[in-house]
């Protein structure tokens, strides 16, 4: 067989197991957590006219440009965080660059210091300083938040610092209160703004034991994303002093991200902030229920090296360290959904070095139905197929 024909035949075997991995999802009976993504349009579009009218006038006229029910979100969005203002954007990948772009205009320094495994370093294609002028530098490269010897120490002077909390590339992980504030005090020393990438700062509130507003309340600005913890369809929003806010809705008119209307978005962006926000912290509790039971599962079954990381999870969402392949972890996943109707690990699985790979848990509604001895009963089966 030909190279060409064995990259074909190996392509058309990925695509036959992503496919079934879709339909074990959508199959299972049980799973730690039920996304959106794991709906089809008609189910998410049923649930989005079933909870709308419980958090707006769904008799009210379409937003346009902004107005309606995007301007009701952004001014929840504000007081929860604690800010003069929000914007919304249909990215956070946009809200970061525009936050960025524009304290550099007001510090006058387009360095943004950041970790090496940050969003916009490990995932945005370079966008910060390909569309947006700006220079990130590492502080660090460790799997943890930068300490503040390195922000105070760092050899070059920077405008802002971004801090991603948690930090999802290092395992979800959180700094402790006191370290956040030392880290944002070096950085005021060093006179520069501090911006919170809070893709999932709604979910840190047990972890720092302050609410929202507080931790917020640390840095100059702050980006929250509505879909990855909240269920939303998609968007984020920018918080932060009226006048950047203000400044930042210029910027996303020029990025293109204007959008004539995004109701749809609003709405269940405010569907989540309603259901699913006062929920997460019991998710971030069990989650800790659920990672000792893996451990103490894996354990039992044999597994000579088995990681959970963080051991007790910061956040609702923390990763599992195999010592196989990722193909072979990802194919005993699926199996396992498809024979029992419990699908334990629905995540990917990516390689970590030869013969090691670990995936993402995260655990939700779905999640608290699970008992320790549930966990271990499933982690038992998922060990026998990679056995069998």
């Amino acid at each position: 067989m030909s190279n060409a024909a064995e990259q074909v035949e190996e392509r058309s075997a990925e695509e036959r197991l992503r496919e079934r991995r879709r339909e074990a999802l959508r199959g299972a009976r049980r799973v730690l957590w039920r996304g959106g993504l794991s709906g089809t349009i008609r189910q998410r579009l049923a649930s989005l006219v079933e909870a709308a009218p419980e958090v707006y006038d769904v008799d009210e006229s379409a937003d346009i440009y902004g107005n309606g029910v995007v301007a009701a979100l952004e001014e929840r969005v504000a007081t929860l965080l604690g800010k003069e203002a929000a914007a919304f954007f249909p990215t956070g990948t946009m809200a970061q660059q525009v936050a960025l772009r524009c304290w550099a205009g007001r510090t006058g320094n387009p360095m943004v210091a950041l970790h090496a495994l940050a969003h916009p370093e490990v995932h945005e294609r370079h966008a910060l300083a390909q569309v947006s002028g700006l220079r990130p530098v590492r502080l660090t490269g460790e799997p943890r938040l930068p300490t503040a010897d390195e922000v105070r120490d760092f050899e070059e002077p920077y405008g802002a610092l971004m801090l991603e909390l948690p930090l999802r590339d290092a395992g979800f992980v959180l700094p402790t209160w006191e370290e956040l504030t030392e880290v944002v005090e070096a950085a005021r020393e060093r006179d520069a703004v501090v911006h919170f990438d809070g893709a999932r700062l709604w979910e840190t509130t047990v972890h720092f034991g302050r609410p929202l507003d507080e931790i917020a309340g640390l840095a100059d600005s702050v980006y929250v994303s509505f879909y990855k913890s909240l269920d939303g369809f998609a968007g984020a929003a920018l918080a932060g002093p009226k006048t950047l806010v203000e400044e930042a809705r210029t910027w996303r008119h020029r990025y293109g991200g204007m959008a004539f209307q995004q109701f749809p978005t609003a709405l269940s962006a405010l569907v989540g902030l309603e259901r699913e926000l006062p929920r997460l912290p019991e998710y971030v509790r069990h989650a800790r229920v659920v990672a000792a039971a893996l451990r103490e599962g894996f354990a039992e079954a044999g597994v000579a090296w088995a990681r959970v990381h963080p051991e007790e999870p910061h956040t609702h969402q923390f990763q599992v360290w195999l010592p196989y392949d990722a193909d072979v972890l990802l194919e005993a996943a699926v199996r396992q959904a498809e024979e029992t109707g419990t699908y334990l690990f629905s995540g990917y699985w990516d390689r970590g070095g030869p013969g090691l790979a670990f995936t993402e848990v995260t655990v939700g509604a779905a999640g608290l139905e699970w008992t320790a001895d549930d966990v271990k009963a499933a982690v038992a089966n998922f060990v026998a197929l990679l056995s069998g």
